[in-house]
């Protein structure tokens, strides 16, 4: 069976939507027919390494009015990083950890209807003989700036009737050795999407995507270096890709009862080390 959605019509914003699991979100809303926005600290190359062309606001798809300071416009989003080319995908420089940045960002929609809090992430870094900074900035990218994008966004988000969708992480549910403040900002992030699905509602839903080992371009950053991880320790046999985190984002995006849940997308978890031992 093929599930379907219709988000023609809905504007869409996707933070660290450049990459990895985020220009898998991003691709599957625009194949949907959404308005795409997406943000990220650095703009996206087109192959070749051109820069994304700038467009002027006023020929884009009502939905947005982005005016990042020292750009013409917004920027589309090269082929290889979100909606491989399609159009109605935009590009916006901000930074999500500055509330300034967001509160820019924010302010250049008219109608918001999704964001997908996806931007986060973490290099292998122990706790002991790492920088204190390195994971304060961990945890203000995974936990403070969702925050921020969601409170900023929840006036257009109300008045639409629309959604949050949080990424979080199988780190937040069970001990993160070598990421321990991402697993703790990760734990943070699954709180306070409960919180505001609690505070937000009936007027707006906030749902949670728990993902598990997944088969990214940064996973051997993440992982300490291990780009071989091909499954053996998930029941399902594989890692997850950025369509398998896609699809239960359209779905809990999508008009309807479930607000404060938690989806685990993680192949049915990871298998317990004694499985191997015995």
């Amino acid at each position: 069976m093929t599930v379907t959605y219709d988000y023609a019509g809905k504007s869409v914003l996707v933070t660290g939507g450049t990459r990895g699991i985020g220009a898998g979100i991003a691709a599957a809303f625009q194949a949907a027919g959404a308005d795409v926005t997406i943000c990220a600290r650095t703009a996206p190359e087109r192959a070749g390494s051109e820069r994304a062309g700038s467009e002027r606001a006023g020929s884009e798809r009502a939905g947005s009015r982005h005016a990042v300071p020292g750009r013409a416009g917004p920027e589309r989003a090269g082929p290889e990083q979100a909606g491989s080319g399609r159009p109605g995908c935009r590009f916006v420089q901000a930074d999500v950890r500055d509330p300034e940045q967001v509160d820019r960002l924010i302010g250049g929609f008219d109608r918001l209807d999704v964001v997908v809090n996806n931007a986060g992430g973490s290099p292998h870094a122990p706790v002991d003989g790492t920088s204190p900074r390195l994971h304060a900035r961990v945890i203000e990218l995974n936990l403070t700036a969702p925050l921020l994008v969601s409170q900023r966004a929840y006036p257009l988000l109300a008045a639409s009737g629309g959604a949050v969708v949080m990424i979080g992480s199988a780190s937040g549910a069970r001990p993160s050795p070598g990421t321990s403040a991402y697993g703790a900002a990760k734990a943070g992030l699954h709180h306070l999407a409960r919180c505001l699905a609690a505070e937000w509602a009936p007027l707006v839903r906030v749902n949670t995507v728990v993902v598990g080992l997944a088969a990214t371009q940064d996973a051997g950053d993440h992982y300490g270096g291990r780009t071989d991880l091909d499954g053996q320790a998930i029941p399902a046999g594989r890692m997850a890709t950025p369509a398998d985190v896609a699809a239960v984002c359209l779905w809990l995006a999508a008009p309807g009862y479930v607000t404060g849940a938690e989806v685990r997308v993680d192949g049915g978890g990871e298998v317990p080390a004694w499985r191997h031992l015995v």
